[in-house]
């Protein structure tokens, strides 16, 4: 019997958007919407962090100013990047 290759929700997730990349805006004003209301930063970051994976390290380090290398820091989970990074992005995105 084969085994089934399970994808996490966050791969589906990545993947969704990937194809669906005109939805990206309506789902980051929902995220900053949340946020507002509960405070959750943990979330609000792992939700940036999946937007930067489907458009790119390059594109992230591109549109915030920032090293290739800084990006990827930035995105990773051990990463705490700045609130004025996010505040880049949220401008680059078209949010807010």
């Amino acid at each position: 019997m084969a085994k089934r290759k399970l994808r996490t929700f966050d791969q589906v997730e990545e993947e969704y958007y990937r194809e669906q990349p005109d939805e990206i805006e309506g789902y980051l004003k929902v995220c900053f919407e949340e946020y507002a209301k509960d405070g959750a930063t943990s979330a609000l970051l792992s939700s940036l962090r999946m937007v930067s994976g489907v458009k790119g390290i390059s594109t992230l380090a591109e549109e915030t100013g920032m090293t290739r290398n800084g990006a990827q820091k930035a995105k990773s989970e051990a990463g705490n990047p700045r609130f004025e990074i996010s505040t880049r992005l949220c401008r680059r995105w078209a949010i807010g």
